[in-house]
């Protein structure tokens, strides 16, 4: 993984997050704001505007491919490159989580 896509995605947004989370299955802009919202209580909803220009710097940099378009509607996927910077981040939040409630992580009691 080039240190230049780590620098730009980690830590990562709660879009680009949600995005990718979204994205572990082929789906088009509308569908991941839906369930987004849906897995958030809509607390958090993406604009068409934020989640568009997400997907397509997303592609651009090789984290999400597209796949075939259905009645006009892009559908995406995650990469191996987005795969492995979703287990990076969802390995970060969970050390934060791990550390705020006193818990211990890779074997290190945190005090």
């Amino acid at each position: 993984m080039e240190d230049r896509i780590k620098r730009i995605y980690v830590p990562m947004t709660e879009t680009c997050f949600y995005i990718l989370y979204c994205l572990q299955e082929e789906m088009h802009g509308y569908n991941i704001g839906l369930k987004v919202k849906e897995m958030t209580g809509g607390e958090i909803t993406i604009s068409p505007g934020t989640m568009y220009g997400s997907l397509s710097k997303m592609e651009k940099d090789g984290l999400i491919r597209f796949v075939k378009e259905e009645e006009k509607r892009k559908i995406y996927t995650i990469t191996d490159l987005g795969k492995q910077l979703l287990e990076l981040e969802l390995t970060r939040i969970e050390r934060l989580y791990l550390n705020s409630k006193g818990g211990i992580w890779n074997g290190i009691e945190n005090l």
